[in-house]
């Protein structure tokens, strides 16, 4: 793994000429935990952008939520990668509303959340539908949804077909929820654990790195000229997937592993010195 600084960037696959997919979460990369973008981190994303290189914002967020950060650094055409791989939006400023969902991939949540159920009794839930509406109970709401939550009760949510299910507990820690999602064995699915006792799942095989799979195919670039950069566990796939893949330096340990490199932390404007790198290169 190597270690970048501000001073530089070493052993990276030579921008110049070659326009690079960049896959960027956004919670912990892009923003703090605040949700603040520093204007560094937003010039740097542009000037990567005037350079030719295809930004894809690809998150954990639902699409309502990860809108607005498109907005903040000016992309108006490309792609995003939502809900951990289960939407891909195709962006666009002259369609209505300036995007269009090309990919929703949905499954059938109730086995998952019965299980769930009895492993976390106490445990909050909330499901992303089909339509991109979200259910959820106890009056769960949380800002990563984008939208509102309906509630609902327990049998509306598993008789929902689902794109993505939140689960949330305020009695364990990350590692205990981990360990306790692990030995109720689930299959099916693909899942996560978040830096709390959150627990985001999809469809089986469903990852930010298949999403953005499908969208390099797309945008015909080589897998070497690809480049991710994040800082949890559900960027673990997307890092590995990347010719290059950059974990934050906040990140936990399984997610470092998972890099080819590592930058600085979120508060350090890390994101920033790897865009700069791509930029400065072009110029």
């Amino acid at each position: 793994m190597t270690t970048l600084t501000s001073a530089g960037i070493e052993d990276r696959q030579d921008p110049r000429n070659n326009p690079h997919l960049v896959a960027l979460d956004v919670d912990g990369t892009l923003v703090d935990h605040d949700g603040h973008m520093s204007a560094g981190v937003r010039e740097a994303a542009q000037a990567a952008i005037a350079a030719g290189h295809h930004l894809v914002i690809a998150t954990g967020r639902s699409y309502g939520a990860a809108l607005p950060i498109l907005e903040r650094l000016g992309i108006t055409k490309g792609y995003c990668v939502c809900s951990n791989g289960g939407v891909t939006l195709e962006i666009d400023t002259s369609l209505p509303d300036g995007y269009r969902v090309l990919d929703r991939v949905v499954f059938d949540p109730s086995v998952a959340l019965d299980a769930l159920r009895v492993s976390l009794p106490t445990a909050k839930f909330a499901l992303e539908d089909s339509h991109g509406n979200f259910l959820s109970t106890e009056r769960f709401q949380d800002a990563s949804f984008g939208v509102e939550a309906q509630p609902v009760d327990f049998e509306r949510l598993r008789s929902a077909e689902a794109v993505r299910v939140v689960v949330f507990s305020t009695d364990s820690t990350a590692e205990e929820f981990g360990e306790a999602v692990r030995a109720i064995g689930l299959h099916g699915v693909t899942y996560s654990v978040g830096w709390t006792a959150w627990l985001d799942i999809a469809a089986e095989g469903v990852t930010k790195a298949s999403a953005l799979e499908k969208v390099r195919c797309t945008l015909d670039i080589d897998r070497k000229h690809t480049l991710a950069m994040g800082d949890g566990r559900n960027d673990i796939e997307m890092l590995g997937w990347a010719g290059r893949g950059v974990a934050m330096g906040q990140a936990p340990q399984e997610v470092l592993e998972a890099a080819t490199e590592v930058t600085g932390t979120v508060y350090e404007d890390g994101a920033a010195t790897i865009l700069r790198g791509l930029s400065d290169a072009q110029a």
